[in-house]
């Protein structure tokens, strides 16, 4: 294809899709280089200071995974088949018009898949350590963040400048504070949103290129849910059961599991996952050297790809406490095998402080909507 066209499909996608195809091709005529990730731990700084858009991948549809068990095996996590399905197909915007992609070595799977699909676009793979105490494991990625600053500069032929570089953690810490401003209303009994619409609008900023309009728009939303609370809107009953989710990133067909539990007498107060307080809760400290700063504060990110991962452990024991969770519900994609045999120590450690659990494990399919409604439903009842 030439650089900037549409895919041959565009005219078969629906409405929503082809306004975000014309949206991303509208920043590459303009000459932005466009730069595709798939972690929480990819330092979006970096991409940032580069001059290049960065946008998540999209990755949380099942729409793309037939394609894709052409050539993976089916029995692999479905978030990794949809990444790749969605390179194989073009169907993904971001996907289809970015310059260079980002991965992290986070598990075999997505290690593995990269290697295919470096056959398709332009890839990055950061080495990520599976630790985070000790000092050789802090070096290594403190160097994979300077690797990755090099990558850019030499791919886009530009120059990362200290300013550069200062200036967009400056942006993205801004951003943090107002996103986390935002789900902490939900501390509030009863939280002024439900989950679906908190989970809503944490993932679709990811989609917000425009720095200022996105910041602006953000807090006009912070203002206008803490207006509306205070002239008495509640959107959420007081006897709803408060639930932190935990787990596997979830958006998209996922979302079946925020709505069993709010359809159900529960609502979803805070997700400790990546789409959640795990991505903003902590800043980069702007007064240390910029690529150090970057380096120690992602890699404190809980996941449970990390030995021993008690930051996770942290998070959610203040998330708990904080929100005044009546239950905690975890969600583990199907193959995901580092959150499942983490699922019984994460019981363990919530039932510690007295608060039930329950662990559901799904995948990108509607087949299972039913099944997950009745158990989620019986778990919020049980709370009664």
């Amino acid at each position: 294809m030439e650089k900037n066209q549409l895919p041959k499909d565009f005219e078969h996608f629906a409405d929503a899709r082809k306004q975000g195809f014309l949206h991303i091709k509208g920043l590459k005529d303009q000459g932005k280089k466009v730069v595709g990730t798939f972690c929480t731990y990819t330092p979006a700084e970096v991409i940032m200071a580069s001059g290049a858009v960065c946008v998540g991948i999209c990755s949380f549809s099942d729409e793309t995974i037939p394609d894709a068990e052409k050539v993976l095996p089916r029995n692999l996590c479905p978030l990794i088949k949809s990444s790749y399905g969605f390179a194989l197909t073009e169907k993904c915007p971001y996907m289809y018009f970015s310059d260079l992609l980002v991965g992290e070595t986070t598990c075999d799977g997505k290690k593995k898949m990269y290697e295919l699909l470096g056959e398709l676009k332009d890839m990055h793979v950061l080495q990520l350590p599976q630790t985070q105490t000790d000092n050789v494991s802090k070096e290594l990625w403190y160097q994979e963040v300077l690797g990755l600053k090099a990558r850019l500069e030499s791919t886009f032929g530009v120059t990362i400048t200290d300013e550069d570089i200062r200036a967009a953690i400056r942006l993205k810490n801004e951003e943090r504070k107002i996103l986390k401003e935002l789900y902490e209303l939900s501390q509030a009994c009863p939280p002024p949103i439900s989950g679906a619409e908190q989970l809503k609008i944490l993932y679709g900023s990811q989609f917000k290129f425009d720095y200022d309009e996105k910041l602006q728009e953000l807090r006009d939303v912070v203002t206008k849910i803490k207006e509306n609370y205070a002239n008495g809107v509640r959107p959420v009953a007081e006897s709803a059961k408060r639930i932190l989710i935990t787990g596997c990133p979830l958006a998209g067909a996922t979302e079946k599991v925020v709505t069993a539990i709010e359809e159900s007498g529960g609502v979803v107060v805070a997700y400790e996952n990546c789409i959640g307080a795990k991505t903003v809760d902590k800043l980069v400290d702007e007064n240390e050297e910029p690529y150090k700063a970057i380096a120690d504060r992602y890699l404190q990110i809980g996941c449970s790809v990390m030995t021993p991962d008690t930051n996770r452990y942290e998070l959610l024991s203040r998330l708990m406490d904080e929100f005044k969770v009546d239950g905690v519900v975890e969600m583990t994609l199907q193959a995901c095998h580092t959150y499942a045999v983490e699922t019984e120590s994460i019981r363990r450690f919530v039932q510690g402080k007295n608060v039930p659990f329950i662990s559901v494990e799904t995948d990108y399919s509607a087949a299972d909507a039913a099944q997950l409604k009745n158990r989620l439903a019986a778990f919020i009842e049980m709370m009664a």
